[in-house]
């Protein structure tokens, strides 16, 4: 038997895995989307499930103004001395000569799914961390670490050994090794084995040339030997591969001493109606980053492989010897709980009883109208993870706009300059327009091509559905008066302007699938939604 791969799909970047006992932990990158960090339990490697986002505090985790593909970086969690420990870096500067306001933070707590803990500080001094948790009971914090400015900008591996009962370092910051050829080195771990430190980190940058590459020392401090067959995995220069841009990795082993590796991949689409040329001018990952497993052969003594040879990442791998442990996964809201689906999230800020309420009519969720689109700060706006290239998404809403500058409906959203909006207008008095508002921000525009496409103007319903399709590159939207007999929309729209690398402000979040309200009145018109489901179409 096997395991197909991707394991996780859409939206799983940056993969961090955690075993306790029988129980696997994966912890992802969330970026701007709150609350951060996302963690999927498995107990066969096979099923998973998310369980938990744990940063769910501004203490923990403050967003506001951070720009697209920011945030929440390359988290790490480990277990040890009964505690979870999670590790992250909250990016809050992107796209200057150098990423200098990147603090990292420290969380922990007894119960994975419970509260978790303060945030500790750990300065700022790069990006990718992860705690070493050595045998004689001491921890170390690894990162990659930043130049100087006008000097390299990824500057090495650096470790620094921490101290938590009094919560700060115990001891001077020291570059361990400086990676190879490949360059912009980092995503360090760190692992003792047969006498041996072992060192595993992310290069070649997050792109095509992305890479695992491995080096070991006898000594903790080094100096660090590479290992001569790097890297270990990377689908770089390898067209016919599927698991595009495979690399970042995290090493561990299962109860039954097996042996595993996840890591980051991407399955990118053509752009429609782009010649095949390079990664940033044809190629869009509509669902965004996503995780990977590969099995590993790890002789004593010797570097580690993957088990059927090669370093190119296999599509399937054999499975391991654990009993199956199916989860069962609600794709459908009804809005009926006093809390939202756990596949939910909001932009930047939690969301607040004073623009979402499940309270202020049962039974639908309630959005007020905020910012607009482009606001980096309070955007009423709640979605999930676009997870499958086929999928359909439904709702219902009750929403009478009194202004031109009041929208609520259906979106499809990567940042604010890529996106397709099946919006719901003002069309003078008891009347309303459906329409559709694009952008496309694609790296070749020298500004975003905006467009809206009027579908129809009615009287004003007491509810409207809508919904929308994906098939690849293909989107379809639909509006209907009963949910049942519905008005397909006579334009196919591009998915692939929606996804990694499509767009000059944006590198790494997939495309998310939501709802949203806006008010640019200041009036705070208030737009209802009886339900929300995802349905794959597999």
């Amino acid at each position: 038997m096997s395991i197909s791969n991707p394991i996780l799909s859409g939206f799983n970047p940056d993969p961090c895995i955690c075993v306790v006992g029988g129980d696997f932990y994966i912890a992802t990158s969330t970026f701007e989307w709150f609350p951060g960090v996302q963690i999927h339990h498995s107990k066969d490697l096979k099923h998973w499930r998310l369980i938990t986002r744990p940063l769910n505090r501004i203490s923990q985790l403050d967003l506001r103004g951070c720009r697209h593909s920011g945030g929440v970086w390359a988290p790490s969690l480990t277990y040890a001395d009964g505690l979870f420990w999670l590790v992250y870096t909250n990016v809050r500067s992107l796209g200057g000569p150098f990423i200098t306001d990147s603090p990292i933070f420290l969380v922990t707590t007894e119960n994975i799914e419970g509260e978790w803990s303060e945030p500790v500080y750990l300065g700022a001094n790069g990006f990718d961390p992860s705690l070493f948790h050595d045998g004689n009971g001491k921890k170390y914090l690894l990162n990659m670490q930043m130049g100087d400015l006008g000097g390299k900008r990824f500057d090495g591996i650096t470790l620094q050994e921490y101290d938590h009962g009094k919560k700060k370092f115990a001891g001077d910051r020291i570059r361990i090794w400086d990676g190879t050829e490949l360059g912009k080195t980092e995503g360090p771990h760190l692992y003792k084995k047969d006498g041996f430190y072992y060192l595993l980190t992310a290069e070649g940058g997050t792109s095509y040339d992305h890479a695992v590459s491995m080096a070991r020392s006898k000594n903790l401090l080094g100096p660090y030997e590479t290992d001569p067959a790097n890297p270990m995995l990377t689908s770089a220069n390898r067209p016919e591969v599927s698991l595009k841009s495979s690399g970042h990795g995290d090493l561990f082993q299962t109860p039954d001493g097996e042996w595993y590796m996840v890591h980051l991949c991407q399955r990118p689409l053509q752009k429609r109606g782009v010649p095949e040329k390079t990664w940033n001018q044809d190629k869009v990952a509509i669902l965004g980053r996503e995780t990977a497993l590969q099995k590993v052969d790890w002789p004593k003594g010797e570097f580690p492989r993957l088990k059927n040879g090669g370093n190119s990442p296999y599509d399937e791998v054999d499975e391991p010897k654990l009993s199956a442990h199916a989860w069962e996964d609600s794709l459908r809201d009804d809005f009926n709980g006093p809390k939202l689906n756990m596949h939910f999230q909001t932009l930047r800020e939690p969301a607040d009883e004073s623009w979402m309420s499940l309270k202020r009519r049962p039974g639908w969720l309630s959005l007020k109208g905020r910012n607009s689109l482009y606001s980096f700060f309070e955007q009423s706006f709640v979605a999930r993870r676009l997870q499958h290239f086929k999928a359909y998404v439904e709702t219902c809403l009750s929403f009478k706009p009194l202004h031109s500058k009041q929208d609520a409906g259906l979106i499809a959203y990567y940042d604010s300059q890529n996106y397709h909006y099946l919006r719901i207008s003002h069309a003078g008095e008891g009347k309303i327009r459906i329409s559709v508002v694009t952008s496309d921000g694609s790296p070749s525009l020298e500004k975003a091509d905006f467009s809206i496409f009027e579908v129809a103007t009615i009287d004003a319903p007491e509810k409207i559905y809508l919904k929308m399709s994906v098939d690849y590159a293909d989107m379809n939207f639909f509006w209907s008066l009963d949910g049942e007999d519905w008005n397909r929309i006579n334009k196919i729209i591009d998915s692939t302007n929606m996804g990694d690398r499509c767009s000059s402000i944006s590198s790494f979040t997939g495309t998310f699938w939501g709802i949203c309200c806006q008010d640019m009145t200041g009036d705070g018109i208030w737009a209802d939604f009886d339900y929300f489901e995802y349905h794959p179409e597999i």
